[in-house]
């Protein structure tokens, strides 16, 4: 239990890190952040615009500064629906537990800087839950059809690969069936994939090629082809600095939003099979490119620019998860709690011991499935069929 619980501290609180440090630099590119900032950013930093509060294109949020994003509390709203469950969750359960969460529970905003419910701070596309599951009772197996697809079901996946610890195919299936209720086509790939990846990271000696392997195992198409082009590219590269440029140009194939990151054109996040969303397989070319250091793929992505709150989330998750939380630089978890005014730790602790009773609950049922198979494949007695005890 112990391991369990220092790496979902560190999952969590790694991603929470990376999508505070990464807001600052959202829908930036490297060299905007480069001029900006005076150089690299290599920790917490004020908002990109001074007039935050008005500045197109994040007004009115004053992401930098230390404060989490939506990435981080809508990952905190799913742990509170395992907590809820204590089961696996499945499509019908975002629309019970989760879409509720976000539109009742009263949580503290950070980059809105005051109280309310978590659908006030949400984008277009993670509203579509509550539009789509709550008012409009469309089938939650079917939620995400027709949304625009980006990574706003990947971002709060991390849970789902706590709860599938060194399950990769479990945390897969899973995420598919929970992300199904928010997002379609590869933006549901990513997530799932994304889970898979943290639930590889989770088992115990696991390291960077190991997560790889799980994410190529599992994704399909545009997803699958964008991953290895850019895990081919980071293997070339030992520090972020110089793999930004070759990363982008690797995953650009199969990016739906082009270079002018803040103009996207008509085929932006269309539903493709020949597509990706950037964040993930750029997450996992940082990840390679630092070794799993968690510092510096989290830096690494958020020089990146673009979606950087994200990636960084996906980059700080991951990493979190194969070092445990003292990969998580001290100085950052400590500004980002405060600055935010949430408690980043107690919902990985929750998360860890919720995980440690549905493993228990799966024990059993495959205990009773062991059972009931060994019956069917066992030869059939002289007083009658397998099964049968021979009695009228």
């Amino acid at each position: 239990m112990e391991l369990l619980l220092d790496k979902s501290v560190g999952c969590l609180v790694g991603a929470a890190v990376g999508d505070a440090l990464g807001g600052a630099t959202e829908t930036a590119l490297p060299e905007q952040i480069r001029a900006r900032y005076g150089g690299w950013v290599e920790g917490v930093v004020p908002p990109f615009h001074a007039d935050w509060a008005t500045a197109r294109p994040l007004a009115p949020y004053h992401k930098g500064d230390g404060h989490i994003t939506d990435d981080t509390l809508m990952t905190h709203a799913l742990v509170r629906t395992y907590l809820r469950k204590r089961d696996h969750l499945d499509a019908f359960d975002v629309a019970e537990l989760l879409v509720p969460d976000l539109i009742e529970r009263v949580v503290y905003l950070p980059d809105l800087e005051r109280e309310g419910v978590t659908f006030h701070r949400l984008a277009a596309a993670e509203r579509w839950l509550v539009t789509r599951l709550h008012h409009a009772h469309v089938d939650p197996r079917e939620g995400g059809v027709g949304n625009i697809v980006n990574c706003g079901a990947a971002m709060y996946m991390a849970p789902v690969g706590v709860v599938n610890a060194g399950d990769p195919a479990g945390a897969y299936a899973e995420a598919v069936e929970i992300a199904g209720a928010h997002q379609h086509s590869y933006g549901r790939e990513a997530a799932a994939v994304f889970a898979a990846a943290v639930a590889a990271a989770m088992a115990p000696g696991a390291g960077v090629g190991d997560v790889v392997a799980a994410a190529l195992d599992l994704a399909r198409d545009g997803t699958r082809a964008a991953i290895a082009a850019v895990v081919k590219q980071a293997e070339g590269y030992a520090d972020w600095r110089d793999a930004i440029g070759p990363l982008r140009a690797a995953v650009a194939p199969y990016d739906t939003v082009g270079e002018d990151y803040r103009n996207p054109g008509l085929g932006a996040r269309r539903p493709s099979r020949l597509h990706a969303i950037e964040e993930l397989p750029i997450a996992l070319g940082m990840l390679v490119v630092a070794k799993g250091n968690l510092r510096q793929a989290v830096l690494g992505a958020v020089n990146y620019g673009r979606d950087a709150d994200s990636t960084a989330t996906m980059a700080g998750a991951i990493a979190g998860a194969l070092g445990g939380a003292a990969a998580v630089p001290t100085e950052w978890s400590e500004a980002v709690a405060e600055a935010s005014r949430t408690d980043l730790v107690e919902p990985a602790r929750q998360l860890a011991g919720v995980a440690a009773e549905i493993f228990a609950l799966d024990r059993e049922r495959f205990a009773r499935r062991a059972e009931r198979f060994a019956r069917l494949t066992t030869p059939a007695g002289p007083e009658g069929a397998a099964g049968d005890d021979g009695r009228e």
